[in-house]
């Protein structure tokens, strides 16, 4: 198979397996989206949507946000780890919402990413989660795929996500990245995995990853 040929495979059987892509964080508008994404770095999206409930039912928007105080933000996100850090950054960017943007969260990813806490991921997941933009935010899941797939050499999430623009067509990406993260999840993830029930790594998979594969299962 050619690279264009294993790309169109690869977007064909996601298609088939995700025509309808859930979001994986429970979200009402851009600025829950923007705390849930933000809250989401080294933490699941499982232990997220526990801890969103509880923080959005006492401040589900940047003006109720900042009655509340870092520290009052910090006990209610302990659970998702890293919360000295990301209470800190949810009080900062909701005055600056507010300031700035008259409490609305701006679609513009350069702005985002100029908010406390805001990396070009967050930023990325909400303008095209939340406002139809394209754009291809690269998670571990995403990282470790295209590796896996041979479209990207893995030394970096900077260079995947230029590899991903460069090989996907920009209107899909915004459901291709959903699609690829809940793909990894399911049938190629990073531990457990089995390459029997992972059709798009066992069709199209780079060589050394299928060779180190079998390797190790010959091995066992």
């Amino acid at each position: 198979m050619t690279k264009s040929e294993k790309v169109s495979f690869a977007i064909k059987v996601l298609k088939e397996l995700y025509p309808e892509i859930p979001v994986p964080l429970e979200h009402k508008d851009p600025y829950t989206l923007l705390i849930a994404v933000l809250l989401s770095a080294q933490s699941t999206d499982v232990r997220v949507n526990q801890i969103t409930p509880i923080l959005f039912a006492k401040a589900d928007n940047p003006y109720d946000m900042i009655k509340m105080s870092v520290e009052e933000i910090k006990e209610i996100i302990k659970p998702v780890g890293l919360s000295p850090m990301k209470s800190k950054g949810i009080h900062g960017l909701s005055e600056i919402l507010i300031e700035k943007y008259e409490g609305n969260v701006p679609s513009e990813l350069s702005l985002l990413e100029e908010l406390p806490a805001v990396g070009h991921k967050t930023a990325s997941v909400v303008v095209s989660q939340a406002f139809g933009i394209p754009a291809f935010p690269v998670d571990t899941h995403i990282h470790r795929l295209m590796y896996r797939w041979g479209f990207s050499n893995g030394k970096n999430v900077v260079q995947t996500e230029r590899d991903a623009k460069r090989l996907f067509p920009k209107e899909i990406w915004n459901d291709l990245h959903l699609q690829i993260i809940w793909y990894g999840r399911q049938y190629s993830p990073a531990r457990g995995w089995d390459l029997d029930k992972d059709l798009i790594t066992k069709t199209i998979g780079r060589k050394k990853v299928l060779h180190d594969y079998y390797k190790i299962k010959k091995a066992r």
